[in-house]
């Protein structure tokens, strides 16, 4: 089962670009993740794992989420290969993400800045709606 679910902080604004071949919307970004093994006396570490997100998750993501945010994912692992002009052979390892979610400890925080979209729905790259109340909300 290929299964991740990470909660970290945006490094930066969400990236969108289309696709050429039939302009399909995908979204790119960067998680900051804390690791949860280090000890008391050392510094906290992260691991910086890029995020693709396609059509409406995608869309929700460029929207809603900004930098320095602390946001949930949820989606699979990809790795892909590729070979450059010079012939030297690439790697990269990605998380496809098939639901993402607001982690931030602070709801009013994030309203006042950004706008009340706790009531709003959304939908996934399935197309299949969801909705996203406050009073859902784990924190």
């Amino acid at each position: 089962m290929n299964n991740v679910c990470l909660i970290g902080r945006l490094t930066k604004d969400v990236e969108v670009r289309y696709t050429q071949a039939n302009n399909t919307l995908v979204a790119n970004f960067t998680l900051a993740v804390n690791r949860s093994f280090v000890k008391e006396t050392d510094e906290v570490k992260a691991d910086f794992i890029p995020i693709i997100a396609w059509k409406a998750t995608g869309e929700f993501c460029s929207k809603y989420f900004k930098k320095g945010q602390q946001v949930g994912v949820v989606g699979r692992i990809q790795t892909r290969n590729w070979e450059d002009e010079q012939g030297q052979k690439h790697y990269a390892t990605e998380v496809i993400a098939e639901r993402v979610y607001f982690a931030d400890s602070k709801k009013d925080d994030f309203a006042s800045t950004y706008g009340d979209v706790f009531g709003s729905s959304s939908t996934n790259n399935t197309g299949s709606e969801f909705e996203l109340a406050s009073d859902e909300l784990p924190f």
